[in-house]
């Protein structure tokens, strides 16, 4: 673990954007998470790490109500979004994703064009007038995950046909397009070669000036190197929740410390 670059950026105090309390998440009889309480801060990065199967995908589908999608699956507790409940029954979850988008473990573009995946959520969403705005949304929205200059010239072309850190770039896009206020990314780095994860990762610092970002992610060293806070999660329980330097140099929770030390996972 020597080899572990500690964010060192100042950590600024911002405001709380999500605060979860004593949230349980339970599929069917398994009590997959059990009374979790945490604060995400504004236009912050933070890591959720953890052993496999211990909950923090789980808990961070949560945060856009993914979970609704599941049959067996129950929510119990309070996720403030700006203070309103997000599971309140006049929530709606589709409005409630447009805030808080999601990027997934592989890419997944759509089979469509580069420029019809980006403008599929601002469409849904009404989010322009002519046009015009339309396609400033696309370019803009491109700009922001830093793949406007490798796609401008084939817009109509298959967003299929990118290699797989570009289709991921362009699911950020088409994420950041309908002006998210969250942005949750669920291993966005596992399915893609070293070179990739290194611009997905400085994206990810650009794309904080702007968003909360919530990041799960299986390799410490990638927590460590994007995030300002981490939160440690471990069957199903939230362990430890700090700055991102002291969870990996002191972390107060033995549990967290065998974790980072590699004596579980």
């Amino acid at each position: 673990m020597n080899d572990m670059r500690i964010m060192e950026r100042s950590v600024e105090t911002n405001d709380i954007k999500i605060a979860a309390n004593k949230v349980q998440v339970f599929y069917g009889e398994n009590h997959a998470i059990k009374d979790v309480d945490v604060q995400i801060e504004d236009k912050t990065v933070t890591a959720f790490i953890g052993p496999s199967g211990c909950g923090k995908s789980t808990f961070l589908r949560t945060l856009n109500r993914m979970n609704d999608t599941i049959d067996i699956c129950r929510v119990e507790g309070d996720i403030l979004l700006d203070g309103e409940n997000i599971y309140d029954p006049k929530v709606d979850p589709v409005q409630l994703r447009a805030k808080v988008g999601m990027v997934f473990q592989k890419p997944n573009p759509f089979p469509k064009s580069i420029y019809d995946n980006v403008a599929y959520g601002p469409r849904i969403h009404g989010l322009f007038q002519t046009k015009a705005d339309l396609d400033n949304i696309v370019e803009k929205s491109l700009r922001r995950a830093a793949i406007w200059d490798e796609v401008k010239d084939r817009l109509d072309g298959p967003g299929t046909g990118l290699s797989g850190g570009q289709q991921q770039r362009l699911c950020i896009a088409r994420a950041v397009a309908t002006e998210p206020e969250v942005l949750l990314m669920d291993e966005p780095c596992s399915a893609l070669d070293p070179i990739a994860t290194a611009q997905v990762e400085e994206l990810i610092d650009e794309l904080r000036e702007k968003f909360a970002v919530v990041i799960v992610t299986h390799s410490m060293q990638q927590a460590a190197r994007v995030s300002q806070k981490t939160a440690f999660f471990h069957l199903g329980n939230l362990v430890e929740f700090g700055e991102t330097g002291q969870i990996f140099t002191n972390p107060s929770d033995p549990r967290t410390e065998s974790y980072i030390s590699g004596r579980i996972g």
